[in-house]
This record gives structure tokens, sequence and C-alpha cells, in this order.
């Protein structure tokens, strides 16, 4: 089983799981801004996490998490304040 996470394919598995919720939000009509908004900084995280996992240059693993910040203070500005 350590090998999922060596590979990182326990991330992949969990980003087909938001890419199906994506779709499956989509479908019912909610707006794309909004769900991608939503989702991205979580994406991003994982996309970082995968990056450590598989053993890439600190920047693969900074630049996504640099990148959530700002989709996050976009979500709180659009759902929240």
């Amino acid at each position: 089983m350590s090998w999922l996470f060596a590979s990182g394919h326990a991330v992949d598995i969990v980003l087909a799981v938001i890419a199906v919720e994506l779709v499956w939000l989509m479908a019912k009509g909610k707006g794309g801004v909004d769900v991608l908004v939503r989702l991205g900084p979580g994406v991003l995280m994982l996309v970082a996490l995968r990056a450590a996992l598989v053993g890439l240059d600190w920047r693969w693993v900074a630049l996504p998490l640099l990148l959530s910040f700002p989709v996050h203070l976009a979500d709180l500005a659009r759902t929240r304040w």
C-alpha cells in the first residue's frame, strides 16, 4: 500500500474524485466560476502534495501552494464576504 503514496497515485485518486464532483456540480447547473473557485484551492494543495510525495524540486511544491492562496481569497470574497 505504501507504493500508492510513494508514486503519488493516492493523490491522483482524490483528484479523480474531485473531477467527478466538478462534472456533477456542473451538470446540476452550478456556475462554472463559482465551482472552480471553490474547488481550486484544494486541487492546488493536492497538486503540491503530489509533487512532494514523488520528490519533485521544492519549487514544484511551493508554486501550487502559492497559487492556492489567492484562489482561496477569491472564494471567500465571492461567497462569504
